[in-house]
């Protein structure tokens, strides 16, 4: 086991690494077993408050794609502080599975002990279902595609539950604020991908 480093497993945003903003030390696409994503409601009191939540739950017959983000000790309270609105809960070893590349084996045999996932915290009690941010989407969507191509964007819109919302398009004018510039192509790309997946596209 390496001493002190720990390991988050990213199933949204995290998956890009254009978004993490701490020297972390390595980075591993990956699968988690047993969990599956779906958007939610944020908590009460979370601003903006009809901007749906990208979160997880456990789920035995499924199995994720996303990134291990191996990161210093030291960065957690960082990593906490980003992922405010979720709860970091730990995870095992044995719930990862890796796609070992040559030379990488000894990296992925010696992971840090402490091993997490973060959960979105949940607001009881929600009916008119929030909408989803096109800058928030670009992010992870643009994650995927750079991690694991075609199949990757493919799984992440399978895995996801509650696509059948609208989307805030806040492309040209984000508010994410770890938003990415995407290439025209691959922008118009998602756009169709997340219509086929049941988004309804509404005014900025």
């Amino acid at each position: 086991m390496r001493k002190g480093l720990v390991g988050y497993f990213g199933y949204g945003s995290l998956v890009n690494r254009r978004t993490l903003t701490t020297d972390y030390v390595a980075c591993m696409p990956a699968k988690l077993k047993g969990w599956r994503r779906h958007w939610q409601a944020r908590e009460h009191g979370a601003e903006p408050a009809d901007i749906a939540l990208l979160t997880v739950h456990e789920h035995a017959e499924s199995t994720i794609m996303g990134m291990l983000v191996i990161d210093r000790l030291e960065n957690l309270a960082s990593v906490d502080e980003r992922e405010a609105r979720y709860d970091r809960v730990a995870i095992a070893r044995e719930s990862l599975e890796f796609v070992v590349e040559a030379g990488r084996e000894e990296a992925h045999a010696s992971l840090p002990e402490a091993l997490y996932v973060y959960v979105g915290r949940r607001r009881p009690g929600e009916e008119r279902p929030p909408m989803l941010l096109q800058s928030y989407l670009d992010a992870v969507m643009a994650g995927f595609h750079a991690e694991f191509g075609d199949d990757g964007l493919a799984h992440f819109l399978e895995t996801t539950i509650g696509f059948d919302r609208e989307i805030v398009t806040d492309r040209h004018a984000p508010v994410y604020k770890r938003s990415i510039a995407l290439d025209p192509d691959l922008a118009s790309r998602f756009d169709t991908l997340l219509k086929r997946a049941g988004v309804r596209f509404a005014a900025p």
